[in-house]
């Protein structure tokens, strides 16, 4: 099949035009006294904020940026959570041409080093502390290690948000940096001009610096959010996320649409399984979004929020972070809400968007995702390149996307952006997971394509190995990796399970075997059953099935994986330890 490379990498949009994305962000046809950011928090108490206030905290911010000697170019770099304030720097730091870039404070300072000594920031924001449920976490010293080491930063300013901290130089306060007056500024910029810059999961290295532009993301969002989440003025938009997940850029999106955006910081665990639905339905938000297995963790727990909530404003429930299980979508319907539109939406960091999604125009089908997004041509190409209908491959895009990043931080002529997204087909972007893209144009992904389990030639996503073991009874999750036979063997399938405290273990394992054999595959049924307290994800949720497996196939750990990458580093030591007893004390390698 023959493709111009240069097709989907070299695409250029609107060149010669400009735009800025605050100035779209705040330009609500709303008046000026309704609500544009409403905000719950474990650390304070709500906080609401009209459309007029956060235009006037956003010229206020220019201000003092400006005072400073912010330009256009420039990177603000913070360590945030997600909270109005946040939000209101990101709008007035881009508002000006800068480029804002930010790590949540729940992330270690040898992890936030890793992505923000990248950028060369010439100012950092950060946070004192915050509270995650009913415990009060202090990272002011995390922050000092993160100023100390960001040799470019010329202005330092601290946010007490726990409200008892005293700024101490070289720091400068919040309350100095908002107070000075001036108008709103949008610098006109070229639609490729650095908006922000976001990061991979950085499960296997240093994470890449992914640089994204005003219009694709402007363009990009308003899309999606209009006519696939068919959002505007009347909505209230919700997602849970952190502010270092992409999710968090694109729920601030929602204000792009003149929807009420709707925040939250803080443990959607305490003092119940249940805040999460609270605070959807005390804040009469209309469309919600949450990862999958927040949803797969509320079934298997036999909540019903439904009738503990009237939820009468909600009207879809966005879906990411991991594919939903049918099971779970059918719990939805039964005990959360009979007539939402369920957005499965699919898509990462890289497009700072979802691919593939849902529209109030298809039919919702459990297990899969409803229809390909507009204006992304995705496609499933086989091992030859060849697109497929009904049958497993890869999951492509054949054609420019507008939200495609500007490019990678620190890469001459674009060669490692071209490496990771453009190598294994030539002109076309390669997603990096496994997916059939069915005959009425539904998507079924089925996992990461580094973690497919091919077992005699037979490929198999995780994901339909996942729908298997935790629609069992006892399983509250799982994780499988299949360890190859360096001399072409058959190798083995190991399966990680993590069990109710009521479940019998050995009973368990023969029906775990059992359900795989008849449901899925005879030739899938693990080799090895093994139990562990949790299994490792990243901050964002997903499962790090390939480190696993690379440690348990021998790798040093510290090449396998990155602990700050980790939303819990301490999950990895069941791991650890049999890889030790694999290959031995002396032959196993150290902790990362």
């Amino acid at each position: 099949m023959q493709r111009d490379p240069a097709l989907v990498t070299g695409a250029r949009w609107f060149p010669g035009g400009t735009l800025n994305y605050a100035e779209h962000a705040l330009a609500s046809r709303r008046a000026g006294h309704e609500l544009a950011v409403v905000s719950s928090s474990d650390t304070r108490d709500p906080v609401t904020m009209t459309w007029d206030e956060l235009r006037h905290l956003v010229a206020k911010l220019q201000a003092g940026l400006r005072l400073v000697g912010v330009e256009k170019g420039d990177v603000v770099a913070a360590y945030l959570p997600n909270i109005p304030e946040t939000l209101a720097l990101m709008l007035a730091t881009t508002g000006l041409g800068a480029i804002w870039t930010c790590c949540a404070p729940e992330m270690g300072s040898v992890g936030v080093l890793d992505r923000l000594a990248q950028t060369n920031p010439v100012v950092f924001v950060a946070i004192d502390g915050y509270k995650y449920g009913s415990k009060s976490r202090d990272v002011r010293g995390a922050a000092n290690v993160i100023r100390e080491s960001l040799t470019t930063v010329r202005t330092s300013v601290m946010l007490s948000y726990l409200g008892d901290t005293d700024v101490d130089t070289p720091w400068h306060s919040w309350e100095n940096l908002v107070d000075h007056d001036g108008p709103p500024h949008f610098e006109p910029v070229s639609f490729d001009h650095p908006l922000y810059i976001l990061y991979s999961s950085g499960t296997t290295g240093k994470p890449k610096a992914i640089v994204h532009g005003h219009g694709g993301i402007t363009l990009e969002h308003v899309k999606a959010l209009h006519y696939h989440f068919d959002l505007d003025e009347s909505d209230r938009f919700f997602w849970y996320s952190t502010t270092g997940w992409m999710m968090w850029n694109f729920c601030v999106s929602g204000l792009l649409v003149d929807a009420t955006v709707c925040l939250y910081d803080g443990d959607p665990g305490w003092p119940s399984s249940t805040t999460l639905w609270r605070i959807i339905d005390e804040n009469e938000v209309t469309c919600a979004g949450v990862g999958a297995s927040f949803l797969v963790a509320n079934m298997k727990d036999g909540l019903i929020p439904g009738t503990t909530f009237a939820l009468k404003e909600l009207v879809t429930l966005g879906v990411t972070g991991s594919a939903l299980p049918p099971a779970a979508a059918k719990w939805i319907y039964r005990d959360v809400k009979p007539d939402l539109l369920i957005n499965s939406f699919s898509g990462g960091t890289d497009v700072c968007t979802g691919i593939v999604g849902s529209s109030p125009l298809h039919p919702v089908i459990a297990g899969e995702i409803s229809c390909r997004c507009l204006g992304a041509k995705v496609e499933v190409f086989d091992d030859e390149g060849r697109p497929v209908i009904d049958v497993e491959g890869e999951l492509v895009v054949s054609a420019p996307l507008p939200s495609m990043p500007v490019g990678f931080l620190n890469d001459p002529e674009d060669r490692r952006y071209r490496a990771t997204y453009f190598e294994q087909y030539s002109g076309v972007w390669a997603h990096g997971d496994r997916a059939t893209l069915t005959r009425r144009g539904t998507i079924v992904i089925t996992g990461r394509s580094d973690g497919t389990l091919n077992r005699g030639g037979v490929r198999m996503g995780t994901a339909e190995f996942y729908s298997v073991v935790e629609d069992l009874e006892g399983i509250a999750d799982s994780l499988v990796v299949h360890l190859e036979d360096r001399d072409g063997g058959p190798g083995e399938i190991w399966l990680f399970v993590v069990v109710n405290s009521s479940a019998n273990v050995d009973d368990l394992t023969s029906r775990i075997s059992s359900a795989l054999r008849s449901q899925l595959s005879p030739r899938h049924v693990p080799d090895r059953i093994v139990v562990v307290p949790t299994i490792p994800r990243t901050a964002t949720g997903k499962k790090v099935e390939v480190p696993i497996k690379k440690i348990l196939s021998g790798a040093d750990p510290a090449s396998a994986v990155t602990l700050s990458a980790l939303g819990d580093p301490d999950s990895l030591a069941p791991f650890l330890e049999l890889a030790r007893t694999r290959f031995g004390e002396d032959s196993a390698p150290a902790s990362p």
